[in-house]
């Protein structure tokens, strides 16, 4: 079996779910992420169960892909197999706030990564990347490659998640310090690069006066480069991205990316769950603080070959 089809085949088996009464209830650590289809979230999901399973827990992985519903309805599943905790990358930061409460009312602890949800004290954690300092990081690097003067389109990621925003400010504190910089164009695509592949090739044709894109994700920034390489202008247009994906390490180092921003997906993913193990154990959390902050770091042609592992970056 070749290593993508047998990769495939785990993630396929770790998303069922467990069925009511199994032998492995009482070890269960349930881990919910938005969609392994991206390698930002297929990250999450594995290191989260590598390292339960590490510490003696049998652990399966689901997604919702965005939809609360099937959130929902994964906890409800989570809750039938009696799991021990929840590690959730929450589908909305509104709107996931319901599932959470089902989970703690029903006596299992969750702990959030990667997302916020808009409520405190209702998870035991709520882990994630410190985005504003990741997206004041990125712009001043986009700002020193792009220069004080040009004109410039920026993509969002998706609107219910606030990490779009809370990039989107970080960029706009830094780059509205330089009144020559003028953004002719902004896009929501969702964090998905057929979106922003979609979405760039009709800036293309509406504003084709950039040269420089700065983007909320990586997925994004990859989609307008495959646009902008079609176009032949992407030699003249600097790229630059968020998350640190091998994808993004790779167009880097093919010179078509100018930097990307690494989330510490596969360090906090993995703390989440000692420190629900902690919890299980203890009763109580491993941290004071609910919300943990986990620093970003940058990756550009200078320090590339320090990527060692998906979204790890050795120093």
């Amino acid at each position: 079996m070749n290593k993508i089809t047998k990769r495939a085949l785990l993630a396929a088996v770790a998303a069922l779910p467990l069925m009511a009464g199994s032998v492995w209830a009482d070890g269960l650590m349930s881990i919910i992420v938005t969609d392994p289809a991206n390698p930002y979230w297929f990250t999450e999901g594995e290191v989260a169960k590598a390292t339960a399973e590490e510490l003696g827990y049998t652990a399966n992985v689901a997604a919702h892909k965005g939809d609360t519903n099937v959130e929902s309805n994964l906890i409800d599943a989570a809750i039938t197999n009696k799991a021990r905790a929840i590690i959730l990358d929450p589908a909305n930061a509104d709107g996931s706030i319901g599932a959470v409460r089902k989970a703690i009312d029903a006596g299992i602890p969750v702990f959030l990564v990667n997302a916020e949800i808009n409520e405190s004290g209702l998870a035991i954690a709520q882990l994630v990347s410190n985005n504003a300092q990741g997206a004041a990081l990125g712009a001043i690097e986009w700002v020193d490659r792009v220069g004080d003067q040009a004109n410039y389109v920026e993509f969002f990621g998706n609107p219910a998640d606030n990490n779009a925003a809370t990039r989107s400010n970080g960029y706009e504190t830094v780059i509205s310090q330089y009144p020559d910089l003028v953004r002719v164009a902004k896009e929501v695509a969702n964090w998905d690069r057929t979106q922003g592949y979609n979405k760039m090739q009709s800036i293309i044709q509406a504003t084709p006066d950039f040269t420089a894109v700065i983007s909320g994700n990586d997925e994004m920034a990859l989609g307008a480069i495959a646009a902008l390489k079609e176009a032949g202008m992407l030699d003249k247009v600097t790229v630059g991205g968020f998350d640190g994906s091998p994808d993004a390490v790779a167009a880097i180092k093919a010179g078509e990316m100018a930097y990307t921003v690494l989330q510490p997906v596969a360090v906090f993913s993995a703390e989440a769950v000692r420190q629900a193990d902690h919890y299980i154990t203890t009763g109580e959390p491993m941290v004071a603080e609910e919300k943990q902050l986990f620093d970003c770091l940058l990756i550009t042609a200078d320090n590339v070959d320090q990527y060692t592992a998906p979204f790890t970056l050795s120093e």
